[in-house]
């Protein structure tokens, strides 16, 4: 199974049985930005719309000014023709237009101010347009924003009153001259006077409207801000969730890769004790297939040596570590397991994680090395003390040999004398295989036949097996074309060690079988030795390669060792399966091209 799988769904899974919730957090600075972007434009926009609206209605009351100057000018004319018109009808006149309800006046004065006519006759000789030159006042209408003593504010339109401007034609088709009306109505002292008309009107509508018109500019603003300010907001949270997307993407395809790449097992239990998921490695090691055990609790599919580890991690305040021996298929492992707890960022318990190491091996090449110590050691020893003992051992064996040839007419002294040279001989081999172990192993390789060199170890060793009723079976050596690069004597040596010590194990008859295979995969040629005997027991399976142990009475126990320190020399191994009461199978691994 993959480990993705642990960070698609095994997480969506871990995150049902947490209340932690995900928010994207956006960076004050993004909001400031962005407020800094927007805020302007959206405030120069409303100022002008506010402006361009202010502008309209201003635009729409002048019209609306000149329209009515325009409209009092042609009354006047027109009263002034056809009906022979005084200044008290154009007072009238003036009475009865202001009476529409958007004007509150409508005043005509001279060029120094005075008013000569109003719509309230009680304002007539006052004074109007202070702060205006109104002799500079042309035919062009002009406006004016002024307030009332009231507080009310006023639009005034204000030009030139020039009611004959043109020619009028009567009812009688007589044509009238401009000045005709001054002429005939006003004393000499008016003739052709500047007047100026002035038109009031109500902006009480207009600022309400203006307000209206203005709040709603800004709440559109406010929306628009809104609008500009999220849709940036929603840009940003789009583009951080794609580069988090891509990220995530990236970072679960390398840690997948890494975890299932790593010669390190990953268990992941959850808090309800299910497995969730385990990597190749962890399959590898347990022998075991995670679709076939997934979502089962762990008592039902993993070594009680594993599980039994939770207790122990949960009390434990850091990863609680542990070397744990499991069979696996039969095969003892030792492991090394690492055992976490893990939370969440709301201290919610999620389950566990186990890391599993194989140290089997390393344990191994520990006691290997510690065993090649002793051995060095002893080595050194054994060669100090085996060269003290033989030269003693001379001079007995010299000493019995006389004996021997004085005391020939004495049986006894005969036979002790015979018993002293066997015991000094076998000293003697003792200590050259002592010698032997301690030197170093040289060897000489060449390439020769491994069926001939099985062959000629098997001749050397038939005469004892037939002696104790053996059967020595060799048939599949018929088809051994196998040549490889080793130490013939050597190896010879190796081989008849590993029949002495079957021989010796097999009292009462038994078969004695030899076969040899090729191993191509790895350019190995494998010596299989096997035997009928009683076994080696098992607590003794440890020990079979060091010097000095043996079980049988008459043995030196440097045999085995002798056997693993030739095939080290070889680059090759000795590997021992035994069962007790069955017999003992023996592999000798030779490199195809020796010791590189």
């Amino acid at each position: 199974m993959r480990f993705d799988n642990f960070s698609g769904e095994n997480t969506h899974e871990m995150k049902e049985h947490t209340s932690y919730r995900n928010w994207i957090r956006i960076s004050p600075w993004v909001i400031v930005g962005a407020f800094i972007v927007l805020v302007p434009i959206f405030s120069f926009m409303t100022v002008k719309t506010i402006r361009t609206q202010q502008d309209n209605m201003i635009m729409l009351l002048r019209e609306k000014g000149d329209a009515l100057i325009r409209s009092f000018e042609a009354g006047t004319r027109t009263g002034m023709v056809g009906f022979n018109w005084s200044w008290v009808q154009v007072q009238r006149l003036i009475m009865e237009t202001a009476e529409q309800p958007d004007i509150l006046y409508i005043l005509i004065t001279d060029v120094q101010g005075k008013i000569i006519a109003h719509n309230q006759p009680l304002h007539i000789g006052k004074n109007h347009g202070t702060g205006l030159d109104l002799s500079a006042v042309n035919d062009k209408i002009q406006s004016r924003r002024i307030v009332r003593s009231d507080g009310k504010p006023i639009f005034e339109v204000y030009r030139r009153f020039i009611p004959s401007r043109g020619r009028l034609l009567s009812h009688s088709s007589r044509i009238i001259p401009e000045e005709w009306y001054v002429n005939r109505d006003l004393p000499q002292r008016f003739k052709k006077p500047e007047l100026t008309i002035f038109v009031g009107l109500d902006m009480d509508s207009i600022v309400k409207t203006t307000r209206e018109n203005t709040l709603q500019s800004i709440l559109i603003a406010v929306i628009l801000l809104l609008i500009g300010f999220s849709g940036i907001v929603s840009i940003i949270i789009g583009y951080n969730y794609r580069i988090a997307r891509v990220s995530l993407s990236r970072i679960k395809a390398f840690s997948d890769n890494i975890v299932e790449n790593i010669p390190v097992g990953l268990i992941f239990i959850g808090e309800n004790r299910k497995l969730i998921t385990m990597n190749n490695a962890s399959e590898d090691m347990l022998k075991l297939s995670s679709p076939d055990v997934r979502d089962r609790h762990v008592e039902d599919v993993l070594p009680p040596q594993i599980y039994d580890l939770f207790d122990q991690a949960l009390k434990s305040p850091t990863v609680f570590i542990k070397e744990i021996d499991i069979p696996v298929q039969g095969r003892d492992m030792l492991l090394e397991t690492s055992t976490s707890v893990l939370y969440d960022d709301n201290n919610v318990f999620l389950g566990y994680i186990i890391l599993l190491r194989d140290i089997t091996e390393i344990q191994h090449l520990k006691k290997e090395v510690l065993r090649k110590e002793r051995l060095a050691s002893l080595g050194s020893l054994a060669a100090g003390v085996a060269h003290e003992i033989r030269n003693p051992l001379s001079s007995i064996k010299g000493f019995a040999t006389y004996f021997k040839e004085r005391y020939r007419d004495v049986p006894e002294d005969q036979k002790t004398a015979d018993i002293m040279i066997r015991e000094v001989e076998r000293l003697n081999r003792v200590i050259s295989q002592l010698l032997e172990f301690a030197r170093p192993m040289n060897v000489v390789l060449r390439q020769a036949s491994v069926k001939d060199t099985i062959l000629h170890s098997i001749e050397m060793v038939k005469h004892q097996a037939d002696a104790k009723e053996i059967e020595i079976v060799s048939d599949s050596l018929s088809n051994v074309p196998f040549m490889a690069s080793f130490d013939q004597d050597k190896i010879t040596q190796v081989l008849l060690n590993v029949y002495l010590n079957a021989l010796e194990a097999m009292d009462n008859g038994g078969v004695l079988e030899v076969r040899a295979e090729q191993d191509e995969l790895n350019s190995n040629i494998v010596i299989h030795v096997s035997d009928t005997g009683q076994g080696i027991p098992k607590q003794d399976m440890g020990r079979v390669f060091d010097p000095y142990f043996t079980t049988k009475q008459s043995g030196t126990g440097l045999g085995l060792a002798i056997v693993h320190k030739i095939m080290e020399a070889h680059a090759g191994q000795v590997k021992i399966s035994s069962t007790e009461s069955l017999g003992t199978s023996v592999s000798i691994i030779l490199p195809v091209k020796g010791k590189e």
